[in-house]
């Protein structure tokens, strides 16, 4: 089973959360897979302590113009959904930033002009502690997009014959692109959420995005109940959370 721990906002403890939830596997001879997807700022190896036994990095395809064959005919920058080729006269100009590495440019270049090359936006990272066989991504300084480490941090840890054995997902906060990145292909998902108006307010976002959007079952945990309003738990309960 794959089980993404998701939050509204940070700080309501998520991570504390997950982790806890590895090491209670662990404690009843369970080997669950951790993996530190909130690439841009990973910290669940402050509380696990793991012992880091492999590193690689990670990066998409990029492309990279011959200009020597190039004529600046402009297909390139015609097929590119995210506008990170353009050409500007006779010059093409590659924005890395914006690039996704879908090879689309590469593929329609009438005259081959375009290869790729690897960009390097970070590295991911694997070890363990205990029974906790842990994984986590991290997004290299001044890189813009996470999904791509995420995606890539998935397809390295997860093996197709995992089987029943316990996937635990520790996602970033919020509900952005990241965040939808770790839920997808998961089995459920745990929210944990505090009852303020904020966490309130951030948690009907997840939930949306969770349920609503990717239709998987959410359940809900309530991290410091009693120190707050009653919101949280009265719209838990309307929507049967």
């Amino acid at each position: 089973m794959k089980l993404a721990i998701a939050s509204g906002k940070g700080g309501t403890g998520k991570t504390t959360v997950a982790v806890s939830l590895a090491l209670s596997l662990a404690s009843a001879a369970v080997s669950p897979l951790f993996l530190d997807c909130d690439v841009e700022e990973p910290n669940a190896a402050l509380f696990l302590r793991p012992e880091i036994t492999a590193r690689r990095d990670v990066g998409l395809l990029i492309p990279v113009v011959d200009t020597a064959r190039c004529t600046a005919c402009g297909r390139c920058a015609e097929v590119c959904e995210y506008h990170a080729i353009t050409v500007i006269g006779k010059q093409v100009l590659v924005f890395p930033e914006l690039c996704h590495g879908c090879g689309s440019c590469t593929r329609q270049c009438p005259e081959g002009a375009i290869h790729e090359a690897l960009n390097v936006m970070g590295t991911l990272e694997r070890g363990r502690v205990g029974a906790v066989e842990f994984f986590q991504g991290t997004l290299n300084v001044g890189e813009a997009m996470a999904v791509p480490v995420i995606r890539q941090l998935k397809q390295w840890a997860i093996p197709p014959d995992a089987g029943d054995r316990p996937v635990i997902l520790d996602a970033p906060p919020g509900a952005s692109c990241p965040v939808v990145e770790t839920m997808r292909g998961a089995d459920a998902v745990l929210l944990v959420t505090e009852p303020t108006p904020f966490g309130l307010h951030d948690l009907r976002v997840a939930v949306e995005v969770a349920r609503d959007e990717l239709g998987l079952p959410v359940a809900v945990v309530v991290n410091r109940d009693g120190v707050g309003d009653a919101g949280v738990d009265a719209y838990c309960a309307a929507e049967g959370l």
